[in-house]
Parts: C-alpha cells; structure tokens; sequence
C-alpha cells in the first residue's frame, strides 16, 4: 500500500473507529438501564457515581496553553541565539512542566476546599 493512502486512510479509520465505539458504548448503557428497569431496579441509583472530573480538562488546557508559550519562547530565543532545535524542544519541555505543575497546584487547592 502506498504511504500517502495510508496517510489518509488512518485518519479516517480512527474517526469512523471513534464514533463507531461511542454508539455501542450508549448502545450497552441503555441495554444495561432497560434491564434493570425490568427487573425492578431503580435505575437512578448510578447517577450519583456520576460526577463531574474537572481535572482532566484543566490538565490538557494548562499543558496546551504552556506547550504554545513554549513554542513561541523557542521561536523567540532560536532568532536571538541561532540554536536551531534545540530551543524549540528544550523550552517546550519546560513551559509544558510548568503547566502541568500548575494544573496541580490548582487541583490540590480545590480539594482542599472541598474537603474543609
């Protein structure tokens, strides 16, 4: 198979592979719900597991956001040190650390406040 199909067959693939999974996932939760509907079960006893993980959102939004900074700090120190690569990959690294730990310290302070 030549590489430029498989290029553009992988993404594709993925997608339709996405969506497909997210049908049958509401597909089996709605069989799981109708059983025990027939079983006399209260469905509405799993709602409260159900709650909302911000964490993960914050995560990627902070490592996004440093990730970016980065790449504009590497841009802007290869064009005053001429370091080629270098800058670009080391001040990534370090802006995605930096976001990442800020991530953290906002996931420890609302713990914290939930807890108290």
């Amino acid at each position: 198979m030549d590489v430029a199909a498989l290029g553009v067959m992988v993404p594709i693939v993925a997608i339709i592979g996405t969506f497909v999974m997210i049908v049958y996932v509401r597909k089996f939760e709605n069989l799981e719900r109708m059983s025990m509907i027939e079983k006399g079960i209260d469905p509405s006893i799993f709602r409260g597991r159900q709650y909302r993980n911000t964490s993960i959102p914050l995560r990627a939004s902070l490592l996004l956001i440093g990730a970016g900074v980065g790449l504009l700090f590497g841009y802007w120190l290869d064009s005053m040190t001429f370091m080629d690569e270098v800058a670009y990959f080391s001040m990534l690294f370090i802006c995605g650390g930096v976001g990442l730990g800020l991530s953290y310290l906002i996931e420890e302070k609302k713990s914290k406040e939930v807890k108290s």
